[in-house]
């Protein structure tokens, strides 16, 4: 199974897409053969499955539907369209992965049957036995899971199987002696149904676990695992009725990429991809006592609704970073809900916060320092570690040391102390193998464990919770998706030795935030050192002690190891208070820098209102270039109508001139012949 999954996660996209295609039968090989055992295999889909992989297939190869719904009553091809036409604009990249996640699910053994369909060659099965051959093992590690299951490996037909005897338990956790190594519990009951990006919390040796997405389809079922039996039961929850509203009681959306939050009796949820979703966030609670839902009433101003956020708790409040929303685009604003008020505020820290991201994680340090690690983006995959303080509100990017790790989105995190564990994500080629610890003093990153295979710790979208047994700390994953859905159990018990104190002491110092208290930190342990050698509470200062007597006689060898340790100590204080000058002078920059920016921004201000009034002067001058141009159009009008009524006054003076001449002329004919003139024929 190893060696199959091996060789499954190595076939990059599109490759692996074109690969299941062809397994299933859509790639329109025309190879009769490849044909007709490609119908033998699609055969085992049921109807929906079929028909979702088909659509998907569509989507993927060709794009969004846009050919018109076939007519006629052939219900083969109206179903086939309808899958293919529900998909909407969906990315051909996403079709593509979800047509090998539903392939995966449906036909888990897909890839070491489909070697009559890929080039890539099958590897070699790592253990070959006859056919209903069984052993019995004794307790081994496999793919770093510690397990006493006794399995059953055969070849078939030249396929490898490998199945667990479920009548069979593994020893319990007590017996397991050893630490920083993921451990198979021997559960009971009914499982919750495979799942990941499901929501997981622990209340009083009790995880609940609640919704999450299978087969691309929301869950709203909840589950609780008694971490002391080891016992799976159904949570049957009603929803609380509004009684201002009075509405019946009605199932809760079913939801993924939510976050569940422990908080005093209840389980809060907040979050998440809906089918539906809302316009901003809905915050859930479920009562523990009662076993039903609600939805709280906040105030304030909502954050815009998403899943793949981080909500961390800190004291009494939440803290709301990042994730993608409906609409797929990708946050990092930051957001706070008081749990006791209930009131959402937003914030708008100083310094460069992380980009865009979602399917991070987050957790809080010293109840003041907020780490933001990893998530990814519609394109890559992130590594850094971020850090916003929440006395300042200023974000850090501090400078990690030790095993840094790779890439990675969709892992899960949880911490005990000041060890923050990181477990499981991908970097959309494969699943992160190794368990990893950050020192959040040091800021120091370790591998605890590394595991071989598909094995659900190597998986996206698992959850991580943390709880005590038989008085030990214990970390309890569950779910995830590493090619299938998983809901198996996982259990680790850390060393707490994995961040490696000492290491860190001889390790230059961090640059971040808390530089200055790291020192501090590393100088106290020096003194403590000095004084257990002083008291001779050192073993190896005995041991030394009782291998050279001449040297205890004389006392030299502890005197010149206390001279060291004093040196040391010298050098460590010493180091402290060029950090401390170096501080103070970093405080003194900023504090000039801060008083240049009031002197600018005072400029600023002052530029602007300069601005608005010249804007304020030029607006009335356009105003009176406007009226004088109205007034200069009057004029112009006025000017037309004067001259016309002096042309006119003209010819009425000339009428009057020329009817003057003519009777004038008339007088002086009459004086003249005595007789008025002859009328002429006009004026007959």
């Amino acid at each position: 199974m190893a060696a199959m999954a091996r060789a499954s996660s190595g076939l990059a996209y599109p490759e692996r897409f074109y690969a299941a295609a062809s397994y299933a039968g859509l790639d329109g090989s025309p190879d009769a053969a490849a044909a007709a055992a490609a119908k033998g295999v699609t055969s085992k889909f049921s109807n929906d499955s079929a028909l979702l992989l088909y659509g998907l297939y569509q989507q993927a190869t060709i794009g969004p539907c846009t050919v018109p719904k076939p007519r006629g009553w052939n219900p083969v091809e109206q179903s086939k369209w309808t899958s293919w036409n529900g998909l909407g604009n969906m990315a051909s990249t996403e079709a593509m992965r979800l047509f090998v996640k539903i392939l995966e699910e449906e036909d888990p053994g897909w890839y070491s049957r489909a070697s009559n369909y890929v080039s890539e060659p099958v590897l070699e099965p790592v253990v070959n036995v006859e056919t209903n051959h069984t052993e019995k093992v004794d307790p081994v590690v496999e793919n770093g899971i510690y397990t006493t299951e006794p399995k059953i490996t055969s070849t078939e037909n030249g396929i490898l199987s490998e199945t667990q005897d479920k009548d069979a338990v593994s020893d319990s956790l007590g017996s397991v002696a050893v630490y920083d190594q993921w451990i198979v519990p021997p559960t009971s009951g009914q499982r919750p149904k495979a799942r990941y990006e499901h929501g997981a919390a622990i209340v009083e040796d009790k995880m609940y676990i609640y919704g999450g997405n299978h087969n691309g389809r929301y869950l709203n079922d909840l589950h609780v695992l008694d971490l002391r039996s080891w016992a799976w039961s159904r949570v049957e929850a009603g929803f609380e009725v509004d009684s201002a509203e009075s509405q019946p009681s009605r199932p809760l959306a079913p939801c993924a990429g939510h976050s569940l939050i422990p908080w005093e009796n209840k389980l809060i949820s907040v979050a998440g991809h809906t089918k539906d979703p809302t316009e901003t966030i809905q915050v859930r609670a479920f009562d523990l006592q009662t076993n039903t839902w609600s939805f709280l009433k906040t105030y304030g101003k909502p954050p815009v609704s998403r899943g793949g956020q981080s909500v961390t708790l800190v004291g009494t409040s939440l803290v709301i970073f990042g994730g993608q929303d409906a609409k797929r685009s990708l946050l990092n604003d930051l957001h706070i809900l008081d749990l006791e008020t209930m009131t959402w505020d937003e914030f708008d820290a100083a310094g460069v916060p992380p980009s865009p991201r979602s399917d991070h994680t987050a957790a809080v340090h010293a109840e003041r320092y907020l780490l933001i690690f990893g998530g990814g983006s519609h394109a890559t995959c992130f590594n850094d570690l971020h850090v916003l303080d929440l006395q300042t509100m200023e974000w850090s990017r501090p400078t990690q040391q030790g095993d840094i790790p790779t890439p990675r989105a969709g892992h899960a995190g949880v911490t005990i102390g000041e060890n923050w564990f990181i477990v499981g994500g991908g970097d959309n080629k494969s699943g992160v193998s190794e368990t990893i610890v950050l020192n959040m003093s040091t800021l120091v990153w370790s591998v605890v464990t590394i595991v071989e295979g598909r094995i659900p710790v190597a998986s996206e979208g698992l959850s991580l919770v943390v709880s005590t047994y038989n008085g030990e700390d214990v970390i309890v994953s569950f779910g995830g998706y590493n090619g299938r859905y998983n809901n198996e159990v996982n259990v680790l018990k850390p060393s707490h030795k994995s961040t490696l104190p000492a290491k860190a002491i001889e390790s230059p110092l961090p640059d971040s935030v808390s530089a200055v208290h790291n020192a501090t930190n590393a100088t106290r342990d020096l003194e403590s050192e000095v004084e257990a050698v002083q008291d001779g509470r050192r073993e190896f200062v005995v041991d030394n002690i009782e291998k050279d007597p001449r040297k205890s006689r004389n006392g030299g060898t502890a005197e010149h190891l206390l001279a060291t340790l004093k040196a040391e100590k010298e050098e460590l204080e010493s180091s402290l208070n060029k950090e401390k000058l170096s501080s103070l002078q970093l405080k003194q920059e900023i504090s000039e820098a801060e008083t240049r920016n009031t002197d600018l921004y005072k400029e600023l201000q002052s530029v602007r209102g300069q601005l608005a009034t010249e804007q304020s002067r030029c607006f009335k001058l356009e105003v009176d270039v406007a009226e004088l141009r109205q007034k200069l159009q009057m004029m112009e009008t006025l000017q037309k109508e004067l001259e016309l009524l002096q042309r006119q006054k003209a010819a009425s003076e000339q009428a009057a001139l020329m009817a003057k001449q003519r009777q004038n002329s008339g007088g002086v004919w009459t004086w003249i012949t005595g007789a008025p003139p002859s009328p002429k024929v006009d004026d007959v």
